[in-house]
C-alpha cells in the first residue's frame, strides 16, 4: 500500500454534536462519556443535537451547504462550530446560565 499504514478510512468527519461533546469534555479533562449530569448540563438542554448535525450536513442533492457557523453556550463555555467541522471554546458565564434579564 502506497504511503504504508493502517490509514485506510482514517479520515471520518465527525458530527458537529459529537466534536462539541468531545472539544468540552478535552476542556474539562474528562472522557466525553463523563460529560453528563448532575456534574454537566445535557448537550440536548441547549441545543437539539440532531438539528446541529443536520445544519452542517450535505444537501439531500449531496451538494454541500454554504458556509456558516452556530454559537450557544455549553457547560459555561461559549461555542462555535464552523461549516468545517471546528468546534472553537471560549470562556463563557460558568454557571452556564444565561444573565440576559
Amino acid at each position: 500500500m502506497a504511503g504504508g499504514g493502517n490509514r485506510s478510512g482514517e479520515y471520518v468527519r465527525k458530527l458537529p454534536s459529537q466534536a462539541v461533546v468531545e472539544t468540552v469534555a478535552a476542556a474539562e479533562g474528562v472522557p466525553p462519556a463523563e460529560l453528563r449530569p448532575p456534574e454537566y448540563e445535557p448537550l440536548h438542554a441547549v441545543v437539539d443535537p440532531q438539528a446541529l448535525d443536520r445544519l452542517f450536513a450535505d444537501r439531500s442533492n449531496g451538494q454541500p451547504r454554504p458556509g456558516g457557523d452556530v454559537c450557544f453556550q455549553f457547560c459555561g463555555y461559549d461555542v462555535t462550530v464552523d461549516e468545517a467541522g471546528s468546534v472553537t471554546l471560549e470562556d463563557g458565564d460558568p454557571s452556564g446560565a444565561d444573565d440576559a434579564g
